[in-house]
């Protein structure tokens, strides 16, 4: 299968976007950047935990806009992760429900421990729907209240 990597179109902000989704995410880096014709970076290639994303500037463009129709997930081991990138995230944007939060560049990003999916896919239905009908109640996730619900 080929390589399939994210392309991030900001209006004028990829270079901040990569500073601070790198310094958010451990082990991630800027691998590269695009000058633009002043010879300032325009956009580049960036490592989050060892996932390519790349980027561009397109500047004041109509078309390219943010949505949550697209959404990038992080899936989350312990109440202190969770909520490390639930509050790192929504600086500047929007915290929403489920374990959401769009950015300040518009990306929308899910919150989300691994235990929930776990525990919504559990084969006791009742036990599962307990559980989503907990989450469908929160904003950002909260581990031992699911846990509460699972029963």
């Amino acid at each position: 299968m080929p390589e399939i990597t994210p392309f991030l179109m900001f209006n004028d902000q990829a270079i901040d976007a990569m500073e601070l989704y790198t310094s958010v995410f451990p082990n991630s880096k800027i691998v590269s950047t695009i000058a633009g014709p002043d010879g300032r970076p325009v956009g580049g290639t960036f490592e989050l935990d060892g996932k390519s994303f790349s980027c561009y500037n397109a500047g004041e463009h109509p078309n390219f806009v943010f949505s949550q129709g697209i959404s990038l997930m992080i899936y989350t081991e312990t109440q202190e992760e969770t909520d490390h990138y639930y509050d790192k995230l929504s600086e500047g944007g929007e915290q929403l429900p489920c374990g959401w939060v769009t950015d300040r560049f518009g990306i929308s990003w899910q919150v989300t421990p691994r235990m929930l999916m776990e525990l919504i896919s559990d084969p006791d239905r009742e036990k599962a729907q307990r559980v989503t009908d907990a989450m469908m109640k929160m904003t950002r996730i909260i581990i031992a209240d699911l846990e509460s619900a699972a029963g």
